[in-house]
């Protein structure tokens, strides 16, 4: 059975009249938390289409980009979509249920945000709204407004790209400091590590930016106090 098959099972108790808190409360435990991230990601990106004021398909390609969605599965990621996007609940209540659902799996947490980024500059901008959207979301997942920075300034054009910011790190740390930063958020990032938090298979692809990104910043830095 797909995950998206199994999505679509949950949206289906969506439409029924289950509530939200009902459905994720279903889907605490593996296997069933890479359908919770598929439908976070999925559910919190719809809203925040609506943020910058239309939904363009740039911003629908995205998704597939994300989760590389087979064709036979469109139907069921799109609902989930359509859903969201029509649902009366505010993007906060999502956001505050995916926060109980993850507790204190932080890490999870930065997961999703950048599926949200890659959503966000889908269409090749970053409107204000988006901005706004995802530092109230990062607010309420409970990251650092360091965190959110290091996502900011990876994924955003116009946000200054300082390698020490990307990796959440001081210029006044040592090098030996920094390393092991580097270091954590490479085994962070390895596809297993993603795997064991719930991020599902086909959104694994999500960590080869941030391995592109890190790396880079930690070659930055070590070149420089060489």
């Amino acid at each position: 059975m797909s995950i998206w098959t199994r999505i679509s099972d949950a949206v289906s108790a969506l439409a029924s009249g289950e509530s939200l808190a009902t459905v994720f409360d279903k889907l605490r435990t593996p296997p069933e938390r890479s359908v919770a991230f598929a439908i976070a990601v999925v559910a919190l990106g719809a809203k925040m289409a609506k943020a910058d004021g239309l939904v363009t398909r740039d911003e629908v390609t995205a998704f597939r980009e994300v989760f590389q969605i087979a064709r036979a599965d469109e139907e069921g990621a799109a609902r989930v979509f359509n859903l969201a996007r029509q649902d009366v609940a505010g993007f906060e209540e999502y956001a505050w249920r995916i926060k109980g659902l993850f507790q204190q799996d932080h890490i999870s947490f930065c997961d999703l945000m950048e599926g949200l980024f890659h959503i966000a500059l889908a269409d090749g901008e970053y409107h204000e709204n988006e901005d706004v959207f995802l530092a109230r979301v990062a607010e309420i997942f409970g990251m650092t407004d360091i965190e959110f920075k290091a996502l900011r300034s990876r994924f955003v054009p116009e946000a200054e790209h300082d390698p020490y910011t990307i990796l959440g790190v001081t210029p006044d740390m040592s090098i030996a400091e920094i390393r092991k930063v580097w270091r954590r958020l490479v085994r962070e990032t390895h596809p297993d590590s993603m795997m064991a938090r719930g991020v599902p298979e086909e959104a694994i692809r999500l960590a080869e930016k941030r391995l592109i990104d890190i790396n880079q910043a930690w070659d930055e830095i070590n070149e420089a106090a060489a």
